[in-house]
């Protein structure tokens, strides 16, 4: 799943850090089939764009982010990760 525009990096200039929160197909898919607030991720489609976006997207992101924050973690830990960057 990513939330992507194709003239994204040109805005990278603008900020202090990019950060790419990642996480495995499995729980990616997990979390799209437990939601309630959602509907996308129902169907098999759906599923297989999330994957597809997880093999082609993901890369060039990570390719492009100043850091990666693995977002398995608890919540608690992502917003400490992601407030210690902003102090910096």
């Amino acid at each position: 799943m990513a939330g992507c525009k194709t003239d994204q990096g040109k805005f990278y200039p603008l900020f202090d850090q990019v950060v790419l929160l990642s996480a495995p197909a499995d729980v990616l898919l997990a979390r799209v089939k437990a939601r309630t607030n959602n509907p996308y991720g129902e169907r098999n489609g759906e599923r297989d764009a999330v994957l597809n976006h997880l093999a082609t997207v993901e890369p060039l992101l990570r390719a492009t982010a100043t850091i990666e924050i693995d977002a398995t973690a608890p919540v608690e830990r992502i917003v400490q990760q992601l407030e210690e960057l902003a102090e910096h």
